[in-house]
């Protein structure tokens, strides 16, 4: 089954077990950045869109019906995932608007929903960005199929820092992060570029690597 036929029928699945606001939100709300994601991300990622509902309602703070764009459902975690264009959540917003979408997302968290949120515009022209941004959240919910050679997982935990930095990394940062030597972080760091996760940034002179970058849309399976 393509993108296009699995999405239709999981349209048409929701489609059919809603009435009233709820389907006419769903006719209404589900449009292209929703199915950009649906088409750049969630489906290269997953390949299925088992748990995954779209604009699910939950109530805000208030007492009132608020329609996210998605939320991913399973025994463990509920995680809501919006699509925020320019116009709308930053052109176009006010005071009262932004102070209520502050309020919403921490009464979500409250309530034992994470929430987290991509740019129209990463969507729609980066999407192996959110991918792998995606790819990273999922990971913390997902137990491991096998053993995970203590090397690999220091090697994820390498990229994690990287992205929370956003920008290239000395052997020193890896050191700190993770309470290793000089060797075991510069060793590592070898490894990833050898691996073409990171590319290795000399200094002045052009005679020392000082400095590892993070490739453009690089996993290694987390």
């Amino acid at each position: 089954m393509d993108f296009e036929e699995a999405h239709n029928a999981y349209i048409q699945h929701h489609m059919l077990r809603r009435k009233g606001e709820r389907r006419g939100r769903l006719e209404r709300g589900h449009r292209e950045a929703e199915k950009l994601f649906c088409r750049n991300i969630w489906w290269p990622l997953r390949g299925n869109f088992d748990d995954l509902h779209p604009e699910f309602e939950v109530p805000d703070w208030r007492g009132q019906s608020y329609f996210c764009d998605f939320v991913w459902l399973t025994q463990l975690v509920k995680l809501i995932v919006e699509i925020k264009g320019f116009g709308p959540h930053v052109r176009d917003m006010d005071r009262q608007k932004y102070c209520n979408e502050l309020n919403r997302e921490t009464f979500l968290t409250a309530m034992g929903f994470q929430v987290i949120s991509f740019a129209y515009d990463d969507v729609a022209h980066r999407p192996e960005l959110c991918t792998t941004m995606l790819r990273m959240v999922l990971s913390r919910f997902q137990p491991e199929s096998s053993p995970v050679h203590p090397h690999r997982i220091t090697e994820r935990e390498i990229i994690r820092l990287a992205c929370s930095l956003a920008q290239s990394l000395r052997p020193i940062d890896v050191q700190t992060h993770l309470g290793i030597g000089h060797r075991a972080a510069v060793r590592t760091l070898q490894s990833l570029c050898s691996k073409g996760l990171f590319s290795p940034l000399t200094g002045a002179s052009g005679k020392h690597v000082v400095r590892y970058e993070l490739q453009r849309g690089a996993t290694i399976g987390i």
